[in-house]
């Protein structure tokens, strides 16, 4: 009995120990996958200078995106994230980006988005509203990036929890949803500003459904006391953000 007990271990230890090695190998093939597309001579120049600062492969695995899911970039605007997001997924997996009408209708939007999205093939655009795309309970994993602080600041918590409930919807059970956004703080005016309190953006996400699963530092940075607007030449792009998980239960 005791030898059988042994052997049972042995083998569970081995199953354990096969399993890790398979994530772990998941993870660096997404992570080579993700510098090589990251780095190609099509990607914008400008997109390019960006990435030291915004962290796109760390983004990636703090929110536990993997190769093969089907992914949201809300309110994705000119698509930075979006093509991070197609790199992370890969080409057995997709992309929606979706951005608002009232952003989609600009002069050159679509000429500029349909360049982008032609040469990376794995991205599907969502011109209106989440909820009018038909995606619901379809979506591994959503991300939205320095947009929440617009919607709170225009239309009040109501507009952002709304925002946010459209995004738990198109989840699947499960499924994550990745806020960053400019740190601001209570007592001035972060509307004016474009930035929101991190307390704000979590409550916003609470009161959608969510589960708060954890807050990441990686975009922090120390230099900005949270004084300035977020265009500011001191600040600009240099911005103190945070990083939320949330999860939609399942």
């Amino acid at each position: 009995m005791k030898f059988s007990k042994q052997i049972s271990w042995t083998l569970a230890a081995c199953m354990l120990g096969g399993a890790l090695a398979t994530v772990a190998n998941a993870q660096d093939e997404q992570v080579a996958r993700m510098r090589t597309a990251l780095a190609s001579p099509d990607r914008p120049a400008a997109d390019k200078e960006r990435d030291a600062v915004r962290k796109p492969v760390e983004t990636i695995q703090f929110l536990g995106i993997k190769s093969g899911q089907t992914v949201i970039d809300v309110i994705a605007v000119g698509g930075w994230f979006t093509e991070v997001l197609s790199a992370a997924v890969g080409s057995s997996g997709k992309v929606y980006g979706q951005n608002p009408t009232f952003f989609t209708t600009r002069q050159g939007f679509e000429e500029g988005e349909k360049t982008r999205n032609d040469r990376l093939k794995n991205v599907t655009p969502i011109h209106g509203e989440i909820g009018d795309a038909k995606i619901n309970g379809t979506v591994d994993a959503a991300l939205t990036a320095l947009n929440m602080h617009d919607i709170y600041g225009q239309g009040g918590e109501a507009a952002a929890v709304a925002l946010a409930k459209s995004v738990y919807d198109a989840l699947k059970p499960g499924g994550v949803f990745g806020v960053i956004d400019h740190v601001g703080v209570a007592g001035q005016d972060n509307k004016a500003f474009h930035r929101i309190e991190l307390q704000q953006a979590k409550d916003v996400l609470t009161k959608a459904g969510f589960k708060i699963e954890a807050e990441s530092d990686i975009l922090k940075n120390p230099a900005d006391d949270h004084t300035k607007r977020v265009f500011d030449p001191a600040v600009a792009r240099h911005t103190d953000q945070f990083l939320i998980r949330a999860r939609k239960p399942g």
